[in-house]
Order: structure tokens, then sequence, then C-alpha cells
């Protein structure tokens, strides 16, 4: 890799350095396919059972749809965080992927069969835990085939076009869902669309050579995978409490997705009460909005965390969240877009920025178990946010004092990261203030 090391920050020098390292083009299709993958089924159960008028018509109902699909990540994570770490990477990408294509055939069988919405559930949970693995083994992979000085940008592109990817999962299975029908039948062959892509998503995976993505040393060599998954998250979250970058950014990412998981819930509320076609466009549209910020963020993260560190990243991006949320005191639809964008903005950055943290500032034979305690911080956050919404929201949606409250956190959330991203070292600063040098003896 050193070829890389005077290579240009920024998505130039991610360009440059894919001639560099076949393996990140590898990895970035991998990616690519498993967020395909991800994007037809998710899409093709919503159509098939879940956010159904007729089946989720109150707040707490929807709270335990969300939860359905979340909260495995966190279950599932500890384990896959832990075998990350003992395990040839390549080999779980390829059998996580298998695992997940028989998981989501059996899911599209139960559908077609008329089989109640807990056992299509549980199968669901099954494909969404086999997710896991995948999405975490290619974080944990990506330092491997990445030079540190374009580990920002490549973050930024692989998440940007990724989200782009489950947009397109969705376009296809919504193709599907047209030609096939929307019945159990045409369900079933709307989701079997997943098997295709998950199976490539595992060959491309079988490309890389064994242990090219880690990792490097075992954590605790020696010892069983058994051993490796009973102390996975305590290894993690030991980490985390040794690493105040890691540290610092996880409560950046906790504070939004609190924020998020209040708003997702009285979005989708007040979508309800204009009814189903007006309340379904009215939300697509607000989604679209969220989604053009964390766009955004992709070209906005690198210059930013090059010019200012990112510490002064998260500090601003949260404060800046602060003013976004407080405006949606209006419930104003224009207003609401504006703010839809911004706060997709600031996650993203938030996201990008902890990713970045956990991929240079951790070593090797934890990191796939941290990213396990950034999955549980990412989806039990948003989760519980939306259960407290549910219990508090009105009928209506419009909730000033969810909006309020969500405000402090984004304040108490800025505060935390200016206390706690505090480097070890001061005569180091340069580097503990995260900002990515190009220096090959810290790759």
């Amino acid at each position: 890799m050193s070829g890389l090391q005077h290579a240009t920050p920024g998505i130039r020098g991610f360009v440059r350095s894919l001639a560099h390292s076949p393996g990140l083009g590898r990895l970035l299709a991998v990616r690519l396919t498993s967020q395909i993958t991800d994007g037809v089924f998710q899409a093709a159960l919503f159509g098939a059972i879940l956010f159904n008028p007729e089946r989720h018509a109150d707040p707490l109902a929807i709270a335990g749809g969300l939860a359905v699909l979340l909260l495995p990540y966190s279950v599932i994570g500890p384990f896959a965080g832990a075998l990350l770490d003992h395990w040839d990477r390549r080999h779980v990408l390829m059998y996580a992927n298998v695992i997940r294509a028989v998981m989501i055939g059996l899911v599209a069988v139960a559908i077609a069969a008329g089989a109640t919405d807990t056992i299509v559930l549980i199968g669901a949970l099954a494909v969404t835990g086999a997710s896991r693995f995948v999405a975490s083994g290619l974080s944990a992979g990506l330092p491997h085939v990445a030079h540190r000085d374009v580990i920002v940008a490549t973050n930024a592109l692989f998440t940007t076009l990724g989200a782009g990817m489950l947009a397109v999962g969705a376009g296809i299975a919504a193709v599907l869902r047209a030609l096939f029908g929307p019945d159990n039948s045409g369900s079933a062959l709307t989701t079997l669309g997943g098997v295709v892509i998950a199976l490539i998503a595992g060959a491309l995976a079988h490309g890389f050579a064994r242990l090219q993505l880690g990792p490097d040393e075992p954590d605790d060599p020696g010892r069983s995978a058994l051993h490796a998954v009973t102390v996975g998250l305590l290894h993690g979250a030991r980490a985390v409490a040794g690493s105040r970058t890691v540290s610092a950014a996880l409560s950046a990412i906790g504070a939004h997705r609190l924020v998020f998981g209040m708003n997702t819930l009285m979005l989708l509320v007040i979508g309800k009460q204009a009814g189903a076609g007006d309340g379904l466009a009215g939300v697509s549209v607000v989604a679209g909005f969220t989604a053009g910020g964390a766009l955004l963020a992709a070209l906005v993260t690198p210059y930013s965390v090059d010019r200012i560190g990112r510490k002064t990243t998260l500090i601003v991006a949260l404060l800046v969240g602060a003013v976004a949320e407080v405006s949606l005191v209006t419930f104003n639809p224009v207003v609401l877009c504006i703010s839809a964008f911004v706060l997709g903005l600031i996650g993203q950055i938030a996201k990008l920025c902890g990713d970045v943290a956990m991929q240079v500032d951790i070593g090797d034979a934890v990191r796939g178990q941290v990213f396990s305690v950034q999955d549980a911080v990412f989806n039990i956050a948003y989760v519980g946010a939306v259960a407290l919404a549910a219990v508090a929201i009105p009928d209506n949606g419009k909730s000033v004092g969810l909006v309020v409250f969500g405000t402090v956190l984004y304040v108490i959330g800025s505060l935390v990261v200016r206390v706690v991203h505090t480097p070890y070292h001061p005569r180091h600063e340069s580097l503990s203030d995260d900002r990515i040098q190009a220096n090959g003896s810290h790759s």
C-alpha cells in the first residue's frame, strides 16, 4: 500500500487508490450488491406485511414493526463482531450472504403459503441477522484495502452509494411487484429477487484472498469461537471506553438516533392523519429530502474533517441539528422538508465520523466488536426513541414537547463531544484531533 501514502485526500484520492488496491473495488462491489439485496428484501417485506394501514394503524404497532426490523441488529451484533475478529472475514462475507439467500427463500415460501405475520417476521429476523454479519464485515475489513489518507472519502462514498443501492433495490422490488402482483404469490416472487443478488454478493466475496480483510491476528488467539462470542461485547465496550474519539463519535450518533426515532414516528402519524394517498406521498417526499442531505454529507464530511478535524465537525453538525430540530415546532410542510434535509446531512456526518474513528483509532483485533457496539447504540437508541414517542405522541402526531426534547438532546450531544473528545497525548494533537494524515507510519 506504500504507493498510496501520498494520494490526494478526498474522492479524487479514492478513485486513484482503486488502481493500487484491487481489493477496494471488490469490497465496493460486495457492498453495493449487499445493499441492493437489503433494498429488495425490505421493500418486498414492507409491501407484503409491514406498515399496512389495515394491520399497523396505531403508533405502538408502528414502533413494534420497527423494533422487529432493527433490534436483531443489536442482539446479533455482539456475535457478529466477535466472530469477525476470530474468523477470516472473507469467509464470513461469503457464508453470511449464502445463509441470507437461503433465509430470504424461506421467507418467500412462507409468504406464498399464506403464513401468519409472526412466522414471516421470524424469518425476517434471521435475514436481518445475516445482514448484520455482512455489514459489519465490510466495515471491519475496509482498512485492509483502503489507505488511511483516503478512508474518510472512502467511507463517504461507500455509505452514499450503499444508500443509493437500497433505493435501487426498492425500485427493483416495485417493478417485480408490478409484474407479479400484490397478492401472496406475487409478494413471494418479488421477495425471491433478493436471493439472486445475495448469491452474487457471496460470489464476489469469494474472490478475496485468504485473510485479505483480516483479522491480522485474532482477538484472544488460540481460544474457541464460543469464547470469542461470550466476551465479544465486553471487549468491544472496553475498547470504546479506551478511545475518547470513538466514545465521542458514538455519543453524537446516539443523540442523533434518539431524535431521528422520535421524528420518524411523528412523521408517520402525521402522514396517516393525512390519508392513505396524501400521507404516503408526504412521507416519501420527506424521506427524499433526508436522503438528499445524506448525499451531501458524502461531499461535505471529507472536506470538513480534513480542514477542521472530526471533533469540531461533530460539534458543529449537532448544533446545526438543534436549530433544524427546533424549527419543526411550526409543523409547516416546507420547513419540515428543509429540516429533514439538514437532519439527514448531520446524521450522516456523525455516522461517517464514527466509522472513521473505529477504523483508524481501534486495533484490528477488536474492530469488529467495536462496530457491534456502534450497531447497538445506533439501533437501540432509535427503537427506544420510537417507543418513547409512541407513548407520548398525540393522535395528530404534532408534539411540541418531543420537538423541544429533541433539540435539547442535540445540544447535550454537542457538549458531550466537546468534553469527551479530548486527546490522551496533546503533543500528538494533529493526529489525535482526528485530521487524516497521509503518513504511512500511521496506517
